[in-house]
């Protein structure tokens, strides 16, 4: 790999990581924002859904909007919204305007990882856009591992308004490093919105996005209980309890570093080994549950395999014909919806009194649902081979 390949990957990452520690990060500082605003923690969880709502919202509009926009030009005004919006996050006066400040600043999210993965993807030889993809999607991953960490301590110790001002810094580097290491080109010849809508007349795309929104609604299911189950179920105390979550990052940075070498000759048939793995994890997690070594392991192999979104990432472009932007930019809404059927389902289970360790259970059946999704898309792929 080049240099000017490996910076170019860098600046895309940068922003990708500056999106994971915000993502990530705010259940972290919920207890801190429910204190700073005197709100309950239900009423607190209007922050995250807020964001979320911002993601399924703004990838659509914005991409459908920009179509005539260049790339570059896209990306450098989709992270200096992301960072201006975030200091407007850690500077909101009351809870309300907080929660319209994350519903702001998760706009530019989807957009922005559909044209990095472009832009990465179009860098490199067909036989390697996956791994491509990948290098810009580490930067999500190691966030896990690095940037939430650290914007908590920030978050404890100068009050959670820091961790906002901390990412907002993050997407101000990216803007620079993707201003100078990502080349222009230029829009796509014949860019228009209504050629971008087209993706939604295109049944392979509907179908990969239904195996990410259902499929990966496991991995929530049982990352929005994790602390909890370690704690309750584990017996984990409060100090080793993240060195769990960070061995969860490091599954995710693994896995896409291995799975997208597999995926760039044969696309589908790794997701569909992926996604059968990922159930089985999540279905040995309620035994593992209650040994700490064991449970450690099984969360490690349930966050190697999220690098399914990696692999859809590129599907998409495979399947988007010309359509592109908007078809790579629905992978995060996708994935978006996966983040409130998972801990939903898993929450009714809960209410039921089923207990924590259901919601390893609950994340399998979710996977299993995946399966049924990614086996139509095979069967189709099977009869028009060049989809596959």
């Amino acid at each position: 790999m080049t240099a000017r390949l490996i910076l170019l990957f860098v600046a895309l990452a940068t922003g990708g990581f500056a999106i994971g520690t915000t993502e990530f990060a705010t259940m972290g500082v919920l207890p801190l924002i429910e204190d700073g605003f005197a709100v309950g923690k239900a009423q607190a969880g209007y922050a995250i859904s807020a964001y979320a709502l911002g993601v399924v919202i703004g990838a659509p509009v914005i991409t459908v909007l920009a179509a005539r926009i260049a790339r570059k030009t896209l990306l450098v005004g989709l992270m200096a919204s992301f960072s201006l919006a975030h200091i407007a996050s850690a500077l909101a006066p009351t809870f309300g305007w907080l929660c319209f400040f994350r519903l702001i600043s998760g706009l530019p999210h989807g957009a922005y990882f559909g044209l990095a993965a472009l832009v990465a993807a179009s860098s490199v030889p067909l036989h390697r856009q996956t791994q491509a993809v990948g290098y810009v999607m580490l930067g999500l991953t190691t966030a896990t591992i690095a940037g939430v960490p650290v914007a908590t301590w920030f978050a404890n110790w100068l009050g959670w308004r820091a961790a906002y001002f901390l990412v907002a810094g993050i997407a101000a580097a990216a803007v620079v490093l993707v201003a100078i290491f990502v080349p222009y080109t230029g829009a796509s010849s014949g860019a228009h919105p209504r050629r971008e809508l087209g993706a939604f007349r295109r049944p392979d795309v509907w179908l990969t996005l239904a195996i990410g929104a259902i499929g990966f609604g496991g991995v929530f299911s049982v990352y929005a209980y994790l602390t909890s189950t370690l704690g309750e179920v584990t017996g984990l105390s409060e100090t080793w309890r993240p060195l769990v979550l960070s061995v969860f990052g490091i599954g995710m940075t693994a896995g896409n570093v291995v799975i997208p070498r597999f995926a760039d000759h044969a696309r589908l048939p790794t997701a569909g080994i992926t996604l059968a793995a990922s159930g089985l994890m999540m279905g040995l997690f309620y035994f593992a549950a209650t040994n700490v070594w064991a449970v450690t392991l099984d969360v490690f192999f349930i966050g190697f395999g999220t690098a399914l979104a990696t692999v859809l990432q590129t599907r998409l472009m495979d399947v988007a014909g010309d359509s592109q932007n908007l078809a790579a930019s629905l992978n995060h809404v996708a994935f978006n919806l996966a983040n409130a059927i998972g801990p939903f389902l898993a929450g009714l289970a809960l209410a039921a009194g089923l207990g924590l360790r259901v919601t390893g259970v609950v994340g399998s059946c979710l996977t299993l649902g995946g399966l049924v999704f990614w086996f139509f898309a095979w069967r189709r792929s099977r009869l028009e081979p060049a989809k596959g």
